[in-house]
């Protein structure tokens, strides 16, 4: 796995990209600096995927971006994903809503 470096040392922050698939269900995949890592697909919720990436990170990563429908929503601390998920998944959804609509994709 390859990592940022910062002043304090190796960090890792991963993206978390949820799509919507085609069955009304969401699909996500966790990357990290373009190169896939693990997905899944076909889940029931933003908040689902958001869980199921989160529990299959590797001990070194310490935050993820997280982006619904290609537009970053934020990067956070794991902890707090996991804290707020639900709080987290519906700012990535508004986000991305907001974004579409004001480019008139909505």
């Amino acid at each position: 796995m390859e990592c940022h470096v910062n002043r304090w040392g190796t960090i890792v922050i991963v993206r978390i990209d949820v799509e919507a698939a085609h069955s009304g269900r969401f699909d996500y995949r966790v990357s990290l600096e373009s190169e896939d890592l693990y997905a899944d697909q076909e889940l029931d919720s933003v908040v689902e995927c958001l869980v199921a990436a989160v529990e299959g990170m590797a001990p070194e990563v310490v935050g993820a971006e997280v982006a619904y429908g290609g537009i970053v929503s934020g990067t956070y601390p794991l902890q707090v994903i996991g804290m707020n998920v639900e709080q987290i998944a519906e700012h990535a959804l508004n986000t991305t809503a907001a974004i579409e609509e004001a480019s008139g994709r909505a």
